[in-house]
């Protein structure tokens, strides 16, 4: 029997604490001498990240236990926080340790051996932070990016490669520091040369880098470097060394597209298969990979998100098909044998190993699963909208779906736009256990790929330089207002959600359009002129130039789009949730924004987490923001959710 029911009120088999418990995420993947290996959150252990590989036998193993926890800060939002050295004395594993931000070092196949660190302690608190290790030639050291506060401001930091002896005896050597911001150093098959990516403020990553080559001297140090690809409007966003070592495979994007290229030590680059798409990604973490190669000018490749293979020698790519058709940048490959984080319409995001040859398909790892009928679960369908300046706007839209109910004649469900952060990101349509939580319960949800995400190509990243807070904006409201205008949605009952800079979209729309009824930020910017002025992490610090304007030039536009400066043109209510560790999107933010809606009449709420940072980590937190919302939409848009306490709103 399908029940009746007012859209938003129907009751759903998945509750907030199946999403909190399935909010873990698998990265990090590798594939080393037939094993997998693989980095795994746990929201229920309050986001520990544990380490994880396949044994030879096939079995699962958790490498580190608690209460090691495999990640780092670096740039706030961590690097490739492991590898595997051939020491001397055998294979050892080198980590990053959440705690205390050092390497260690520990014999992975000795389940007795106590890791030890092998770098320094810091004289602060996380003074010293590491990421993106790997090996020396010899295998006497490990090398990495090292970051260094250097006084109380979130911006006083410097970087340096820097060589970490695997003894744990000395100092760290440091081997050069070239740039601001740096890759970690990758030697040559050979051992007589090695690579890294580096680049300045203002540029981010996807903005402009420049690929760096030097020689190892006798004596391990580096000779000074060149530049062999990349500059001021080329960004390169992985590098391999070729199996010739005088040649290097990079994504770079001279044409305007990341593609795969084999580059010369003179410079020379040839582009492996020229085409208008996207193999490569923005470089929010170090060590991110799009392609690997799989042996006789054959590379495994993420093309658009799909997983494809390159071929060299017909300059071919051809997809690859499987029950994952989403991949992340997360891909290794040997022997024919491709692991990655895949996910799909249906299916969760997890760590798949496929045998090229055959076309199986493993699930090796994943978050814990929601035991839910997928019949509850909407599927994306991908759209086109038309943005206010003729421009096309990608978009999942997930519609309301629960095999148990139905909605009254005539009654049209309210829509939430789903605001992705970076803004230089993307969404994909794959299954979101968060986004099923509403729309299990007759909330409809669509996430918008606005001008300035990546996937696109550079000239589709560009639409928001200069733009931020309006390009954007516009881009959503369009697609809002379309859904409304094509009888899907209730034009009464949008809304607008997102995090970080999909926070700030969310905050500019509501001080700024009249389309939606209400939003939810979730740890956002809202004052520009601070974040630009030193509130915000290093690696962000100067973001603003590209999206904004330069300051002091740009003054007056950095204050009209700030939504903190425009507290009295909200147009609807606001729910606003924060962590208190928040080193990118500071609580004092939110907190200013949430004191000056006191008195306004206006209704919100503003709730802060304490121990989380940049995004949700502990299950708990997850569950309570989760239940928050709905109670919050329900409130404002007109319906009684099932199952969740009343939020309360202030005015």
């Amino acid at each position: 029997m399908v029940t009746i029911a007012p859209y938003g009120t129907w009751q759903s088999p998945l509750t907030a604490q199946d999403v909190a418990r399935a909010d873990g995420s698998v990265q990090w993947a590798d594939l080393r001498d037939g094993q997998v290996w693989w980095a795994e959150s746990r929201p229920e252990e309050q986001g520990r990240v544990a380490l994880m590989r396949t044994r030879s036998d096939g079995c699962t193993q958790e490498v580190l236990a608690a209460p090691w926890n495999v990640r780092n800060r670096v740039h706030e939002y961590g690097g490739r926080p492991w590898t595997l050295i051939d020491t001397p004395h055998g294979q050892r594993l080198a980590f990053t340790h959440w705690v205390d931000q050092r390497v260690y070092l520990v014999d992975p196949d000795d389940p007795a051996a106590t890791p030890q660190p092998i770098s320094p302690r810091p004289r602060r608190p996380h003074g010293h932070r590491y990421a993106d290790l790997s090996a020396s030639p010899d295998g006497t050291e490990v090398w990495c990016v090292r970051e260094t506060q250097t006084g109380d401001g979130r911006t006083e930091v410097t970087r340096a490669l820097v060589a970490l002896p695997v003894a744990g005896s000395g100092q760290p050597r440091v081997l050069a520091a070239s740039h601001h911001f740096m890759t970690g150093p990758r030697s040559s098959p050979d051992g007589r040369h090695v690579a890294w990516l580096g680049w300045d403020h203002p540029a981010m990553p996807w903005d402009g880098t420049q690929l760096c080559v030097a020689a190892i001297g006798a004596g391990g140090e580096f000779a000074a470097h060149r530049v062999v690809a990349g500059g001021p409007a080329e960004s390169v966003c992985q590098f391999r060394w070729d199996d010739r070592p005088d040649h290097l495979l990079a994504v770079t994007d001279p044409q305007g597209w990341w593609n795969p290229h084999r580059i010369a030590l003179d410079g020379t680059a040839t582009n492996l298969a020229p085409c208008p798409e996207e193999i490569g990604g923005p470089l929010w973490r170090l060590g991110e990979s799009w392609f690997a190669p799989l042996g006789e000018g054959r590379h495994a490749v993420i093309r658009s998100g799909r997983l494809a293979v390159l071929d060299e020698r017909s300059a071919t790519i051809t997809g690859v098909e499987s029950d994952f058709p989403v991949w992340f940048g997360q891909l290794a490959a040997e022997d024919g044998v491709v692991v990655g984080v895949a996910a799909g319409p249906d299916r969760q995001a997890a760590l798949v190993r496929l045998d090229l040859a055959t076309g199986s398909t493993t699930v090796l790892g994943s978050p814990r699963q929601v035991e839910v009928d997928p019949a509850y679960f909407s599927v994306p369908q991908h759209q086109i909208f038309t943005a206010p300046d003729g421009q096309r706007v990608p978009a999942y839209v997930y519609p309301p779906s629960n095999p148990d109910y139905a909605a009254p004649d005539g009654d049209l469900p309210p829509y939430l736009v789903h605001v992705h952060g970076g803004p230089t990101s993307q969404v994909r349509g794959a299954l979101d256990h968060e986004i099923a939580f509403f729309t299990s319960r007759g909330i409809g949800v669509v996430a918008v790929n606005y001008g300035g995400s990546s996937g696109y190509g550079r000239q589709f990243r560009d639409r928001l330089r200069g733009e931020w807070g309006r390009v954007d904006v516009a881009d959503c409201a369009a697609v809002a207002q379309a859904l409304a205008d094509r009888g899907l949605a209730d034009p009464a009952r949008l809304a607008v959600r997102g995090g970080s800079a999909g926070g700030f979209t969310t905050a500019a729309a509501l001080t700024s359009v009249e389309t939606f009824a209400c939003g939810t930020a979730m740890f956002p910017v809202v004052d520009l002129v601070a974040f630009a002025g030193g509130e915000t992490h290093d690696f962000e610090s100067r973001y603003l130039e590209g999206l904004v304007g330069q300051l002091p030039r740009d003054l007056a536009r950095y204050q009209q789009r700030s939504p903190s400066n425009r507290t009295g043109a909200l147009v609807g209510p606001i729910l606003i949730l924060q962590g208190l560790e928040d080193e990118v999107c500071p609580p004092e933010q939110s907190r200013q924004f949430a004191q000056a809606l006191r008195g306004s009449g206006i209704r919100h709420a503003h709730l802060e987490f304490a121990g989380e940072q940049h995004g949700f980590r502990k299950a708990e937190t997850i569950r309570t923001a989760l239940e928050a919302e709905l109670s919050f939409y329900g409130q404002v848009l007109g319906f009684r959710p099932d199952g969740v306490a009343l939020l309360a709103l202030r005015s």
